[in-house]
């Protein structure tokens, strides 16, 4: 599904039969203004959605933005003003705005983490716990909040987890099974020492460390040859960011990016003529 079927879907869940509300106050035109603002600080993520979700109601809406994706807004800004027929933007603005404050929310919460790494060279990676069909934007927000995207899906690398080992038969013949179908850099979840070891020997080109204690990381790091990644993940709060990040891993997945977001906090204002 692309984003216009996606855009025509959520306005056929949302005005299924037309806005029975506004179309009950008899107006059916009413020139004036409007302006998006901010009740928080955030990241910005969604402004081109916005403006297509516009657009799919009513082309004449015209929006100038003050902001790009990827800023950083500061409670009570203006993000941006829209100028048109305010009768149909009130059709268009739930829609538009459950967009904008998903994604916003999603950058705005990488942002932080990667806030949080800072003087490492760690970088803050995402997962596939994504809202089905949402994948593509809600990565796009990940960037956006300066993030790194890993996977976009099971045909974009080879991640061997555990249920892959248990269906392989071990860390071994998993990989060798796999180095049969694939040249392609090999990615292994470990869960312990022999198993980071073991995969070491086996010349994988990217290790994840899950669910791994501070202590067991450092160990698992000490071992782990600079030529291969190492990625941390597994209950990676904002709180222990830092430390992990401070241990010298590559990167730090974190699924709450995009699996239990908050909505970004912003009103829409309308200015009647």
């Amino acid at each position: 599904m692309n984003l216009q079927e996606l855009i025509t879907g959520a306005f056929a869940e949302d005005i299924p039969q037309g806005d029975i509300t506004t179309s009950a106050l008899g107006v059916t035109d009413s020139h004036g203004l409007a302006h998006l603002i901010a009740k928080q600080d955030l990241t910005l993520s969604g402004k081109d959605v916005f403006d297509q979700c516009l657009n799919f109601v009513d082309p004449d809406l015209k929006s100038r933005w003050n902001f790009q994706d990827g800023d950083s807004i500061y409670n009570g800004q203006t993000l941006c003003q829209i100028e048109g027929n305010l009768i149909q933007l009130l059709k268009a603005e739930r829609v538009a705005l459950n967009f904008l404050g998903h994604l916003s929310g999603i950058a705005s919460k990488t942002h932080t983490f990667v806030k949080a790494c800072e003087g490492t060279q760690c970088k803050i990676l995402d997962t596939r716990k994504t809202l089905p069909l949402y994948r593509e934007l809600s990565k796009k927000a990940v960037v956006d909040g300066g993030g790194t995207n890993h996977r976009m899906n099971l045909s974009d690398g080879i991640l061997i987890k555990e249920n892959h080992l248990q269906v392989g038969g071990g860390l071994e013949k998993t990989i060798a099974a796999v180095r049969t179908k694939t040249d392609l850099p090999i990615e292994v979840e470990v869960k312990n020492l022999d198993e980071v070891q073991q995969a070491i020997t086996l010349g994988v080109q990217r290790i994840m460390l899950d669910n791994m204690s501070m202590s067991e990381m450092a160990k698992a790091i000490g071992i782990i040859p600079q030529s291969i990644e190492v990625e941390a993940s597994g209950n990676m709060t904002l709180d222990r960011i830092p430390q992990v990040a401070k241990l010298g891993v590559n990167f730090i997945s974190v699924g709450a990016l995009t699996h239990s977001v908050d909505c970004a906090d912003i009103s829409l204002l309308f200015d009647w003529s």
